[in-house]
């Protein structure tokens, strides 16, 4: 796989991964049976975890880290906020209130980190 190629997997990956975020979020808001499906359960960390390894490759094959590039760093830190927000959503919230704006927020960074990878420059 060339680099264009690992890329398009990557913005892929990403599409995915979010999309699956809000279905579960959604899902976590009207309180679904869904979210106890298998699938459901496994498919995210399949998909998170492809994500990783392909944005590990890309920096890899274009030489550009974390803590070197800025907009990369952004990047990973948002990563981080949004990994912790998300569980928060997802799993550990304890009031539905907590959850709601957990979910909120991730999404709100999942923004960021898209808005980040496609001009790459950070907005803060």
């Amino acid at each position: 796989m060339d680099y264009l190629g690992l890329k398009h997997f990557h913005m892929g990956c990403a599409a995915l991964s979010g999309s699956l975020f809000l279905l579960r979020g959604v899902w976590m808001l009207r309180a679904s049976g869904m979210l106890q499906q298998r699938w459901v359960r496994i498919a995210p960390h399949i998909v998170d975890t492809l994500l990783l390894a392909s944005a590990i490759g890309l920096a890899v094959w274009s030489q550009q880290y974390p803590g070197q590039q800025a907009w990369l760093t952004a990047k990973v830190l948002a990563l981080l906020g949004y990994i912790v927000l998300g569980t928060i959503a997802l799993k550990r919230g304890r009031t539905r209130g907590q959850r709601l704006a957990a979910f909120i927020g991730a999404l709100a960074l999942f923004a960021y980190i898209v808005t980040v990878a496609v001009t790459k420059r950070t907005f803060l």
